[in-house]
């Protein structure tokens, strides 16, 4: 047994010895913890439940099923092929009235009846029409019934008609018009249309823009496009041949080809363009070809410094905020509040609470609106209201370390449209990021203090055709709500043409041989419903004033002093407002609450971070819009909270802007916000981010974020009693050396107390000769090294769960929010 043991001991030793020699030898940031794997107290749970949250796949089969059979007089089809066919559009949940969610929110009311919205798509004397339905309550029982959704509109009715009936026809009798004039394309532009492959990138694509015309109908200016080759860059190769089409007609057959556009040039039909493309002095324009100058990628250039990996960050202790992600609940230091989703709006935030106190109950979405300019057919009158391809449906799934921090949670969220339930998964992301600028700071003569600047975000992008939208919810640790917009993508552009009716830079800028940027304004609406400290409240403009003023103490050697003062006006009506010359006017939300000095609670409504003031529409009265978007005409609006109002937009809107099933004019139409029997002074607002969009050569080939973005932020307007955000901020406060340990100017010393619990020091000498330097830190900190893994610097993206992203082509045969406009096999 001895020898045995000896050999045993001498192992044992070489190993701790080893293992000794290990330990100093690593360098001290491997001396760690493990890196935390991000999650949350199992016990953390929603205090009610998500009214709001969107169906889930049993729901909406179950739906689904019930239409079918509740509506067997209209011979529901599950795979139509034209609006010819009857067949559902789309199941959702119903958001539920405001009145009856505050009952249940606030009150000691039984959870509010779950319901679905649907939109079917009928064909009702020899004309297409969606029409709305509720069905509920839910989960189906013998007391579900399908009721027409009216009230929210403001001709009471529950339908649109469509101007087309079959929208894959639309395509189709483009194709065939290029194909018919293919020796024109190929004389003018050098390609013809690849009916087989219309991505060739050889060929040509047939691209319609229709437009509206009042006695009925819609007309169409086709124009020719080059697909291109990897990037998704067709927007960016526009050629200069334009066709119209009269399309009045719901019956494809009877449409009829009229008028070529070419080299600012309009020629009654295709043969005077022949005759006019063979007679002497004609003028070709030079060809838009594909090429490096659109890929989005530069694998090749190599200046100084692209070898290293950017600056990454981390998050080593995992999430400070909670989440419960069956509900789909938030909260982090203070704020509280609800998330869902839908199709056309995509992330919708409710019953937003700050230090317990009610802020908003509705944040959310409207529309997205983008209206061009130009001198050729296309430009001239194109306009996209994205809510209709879906914001929500094209809300595509995220890149881990990219769109958001790797550390962030991501949520998933379904889609239901023609039978069929869409999981996009990881399309959401949730995180805690800190600024590179603090939060607050402040040197005095023996101490600097530095607050770091940590907010939340939710997230999320919504890629429609070209563009890329990354929507923004930011919480602030002072309560500050902001809601930001950037956009990315590729830029809609037009087709450079040298002739002499052209006026250069009028509408945009050449940026390559035969392209030139378009003017166009991005509108983009989101409505906030105010609950500021309670559902009490209105809206005043306080006003900086210059004013010329006497006061007794500037005696008589200032008789008059010209000054400023603040005046406030209330707003007594529903109106539209725009951003103050100068910043002049604050717009604020109060309470009929007051805090503990005596003034009232409220949120100030400010144009926030960002490429200056958030726009509203340049163009006055569009013809293209109608009536469509009337809330794109000021920077923000203020109307009465009603159920029957739920919506200031409608993607139904596209097809018929001249009589929208959602007139928002009808809503802000001057009611009284004066306190009264008929109003209890619940105010919603309306707001638009966005940008006047005059792209230059740096949108080419993407658009840049940091160029585009725009915010309205809500902040805090005495609706604490002190900064809230002292209690939760992670900071320094240095001490420095001298005689006085002052905080404050040369001869304010005071007495450093050791017994205040609340500040933690640490002494660490500036070197071996002088004195010590004193850091007194507020919240957690870093104590030990953190072994980061790789993941966390450059995540994997092995783990990426899509497979393809239905990005809708813009055209009508392409995928909207509606889930219709494709032919089926």
């Amino acid at each position: 047994m001895e020898s045995r043991r000896k050999p045993l001991v001498a192992i044992t030793s070489v190993l701790l010895f080893t293992l000794l020699i290990g330990y100093f030898a690593v360098p001290s940031l491997y001396i760690t913890q493990d890196y935390a794997v991000k999650s949350h107290k199992p016990s953390f749970t929603a205090p009610k439940q998500n009214i709001w949250a969107e169906l889930d796949e049993v729901e909406a089969q179950d739906v689904y099923e019930f239409l079918l059979e509740d509506f067997k007089h209209l011979n529901l089809t599950r795979h139509p092929k034209s609006l010819r066919d009857n067949f559902v559009n789309t199941v959702e949940s119903l958001k539920p009235n405001k009145t009856d969610a505050v009952a249940y929110l606030y009150g000691d009311a039984e959870v509010v009846d779950r319901y679905a919205k649907v939109s079917i798509s009928q064909y009702t004397d020899g004309a297409p029409y969606f029409f709305y339905y509720t069905v509920g309550p839910l989960p189906v029982t013998k007391e579900t019934k399908a009721e027409p959704y009216g009230y929210p509109f403001n001709h009471g009715r529950n339908w649109i008609r469509s101007p087309i009936v079959d929208f894959f026809h639309i395509q189709q009798f483009s194709v065939n018009v290029a194909k018919n004039v293919s020796d024109i394309t190929q004389a003018l532009l050098g390609a013809t249309v690849n009916e087989n492959d219309p991505n060739d990138p050889r060929g040509l694509v047939a691209f319609p823009r229709s437009f509206r015309v009042v006695t009925g109908g819609l007309n169409f200016w086709l124009q020719m496009y080059r697909p291109s080759y990897s990037s998704g860059a067709r927007t960016l190769l526009p050629q200069g041949l334009y066709v119209k089409i009269d399309a009045k007609s719901l019956d494809f057959e009877e449409w009829t080809v009229g008028q070529y556009y070419y080299n600012g040039v309009i020629y009654d039909d295709e043969h005077k363009l022949r005759a006019a493309i063979n007679s002497p002095g004609f003028e070709k324009t030079p060809a838009n070809l594909d090429g490096p100058w659109t890929d989005t990628e530069d694998f090749e250039s190599t200046p100084a410094g692209r070898e290293l990996p950017p600056p990454a960050v981390i998050q080593p202790y995992g999430p400070r905020y909670q989440l419960d992600r069956k509900q789909k609940y938030i909260s982090w230091f203070g704020f509280e509040f609800f998330l869902t989703t839908n199709a056309a709006q995509g992330v919708l935030l409710y019953d937003i609470r700050f230090k317990g106190e009610r802020v908003m109950y509705e944040v959310g979405l409207q529309e997205a609106m983008a209206h061009y300019a130009g001198d050729d057919p296309m430009q001239g009158g194109l306009e996209w209201m994205d809510s209709f391809f879906g914001m929500g449906k094209d809300a595509f799934e995220l890149l881990p370390g990219y769109d958001c921090p790797a550390y962030a949670d991501y949520l998933d969220s379904q889609t239901h449209d023609k039978y069929e339930t869409t999981t996009i998964p990881n399309n959401i992301c949730v995180f805690e990021y800190t600024s590179d600028f603090l939060l607050a700071r402040h040197s005095a003569q023996y101490s600097t203090t530095a607050s770091r600047n940590t907010y939340l975000t939710v997230r999320s992008v919504s890629t429609v055709g070209n563009y890329d939208y990354t929507i923004d919810y930011v919480f602030y640790l002072d309560g500050t709500l902001e809601v930001k917009v950037r956009a990315s993508g590729f830029i809609f552009a037009a087709f450079y043409t040298t002739n002499s009716s052209k006026t250069e830079d009028e509408y945009g800028h050449r940026v390559h041989t035969a392209l030139s940027t378009s003017m166009h304004d991005h509108v983009i609406n989101f409505k906030a419903d105010m609950d500021v400290a309670g559902p009490k409240n209105d809206l005043v403009r306080l006003a900086i004033e210059p004013v010329t003023k006497s006061y007794s103490w500037d005696g008589p050697d200032v008789p008059k002093r010209n000054t400023m003062h603040l005046v406030e006006y209330n707003v007594t009506e529903e109106t539209g407002l725009d951003w103050p010359k100068n910043g002049g006017e604050f717009y604020i939300v109060y309470s009929d609450k007051k805090n503990t000095w005596g003034e009232r609670k409220g949120y100030r409504i400010t144009s926030g971070t960002g490429m200056g003031n958030t726009p509203h529409l340049t163009i006055i009265n569009s013809t293209t819009l109608g009536d469509s978007a009337r809330w794109a005409e000021h920077d923000l609006w203020v109307l009465r909270q009603k159920d029957s109002e739920p919506r200031g937009a409608d993607p139904f809107n596209f097809l018929e802007p001249f009589d929208p099933i959602v007139k928002f004019s009808q809503l802000a139409d001057g009611e009284s916000l004066i306190p009264s029997e008929d109003y209890d002074q619940d105010l919603v607002i309306y707001f638009n981010v966005g940008a006047h969009h005059v792209p230059t050569s740096v949108d080419i080939p993407n658009t840049l974020m940091h160029t585009s973005g725009t915010s309205v932020m809500f902040v805090p307007h005495n609706f604490n009693d002190r900064d809230p955000s002292r209690e939760s901020s992670q900071g320094v406060r240095i001490q420095l050396d001298g005689k006085k340990l002052s905080g404050g100017f040369a001869g304010e010393a005071y007495d450093e107390d050791p017994s205040n619990g609340e500040l933690r020091t640490r002494h660490g000498k500036r070197d071996a000769k002088t004195k010590k330097l004193k850091a007194h830190y507020f919240g957690g900190t870093y104590e030990k090294s953190v072994k980061v893994p790789l993941e966390a610097l450059e995540p994997n993206f092995e783990g990426y769960r899509s497979t393809m992203h239905a990005v809708p082509d813009l055209t009508f045969n392409g995928s909207t929010v509606f889930g219709t406009w494709k032919k089926e096999d």
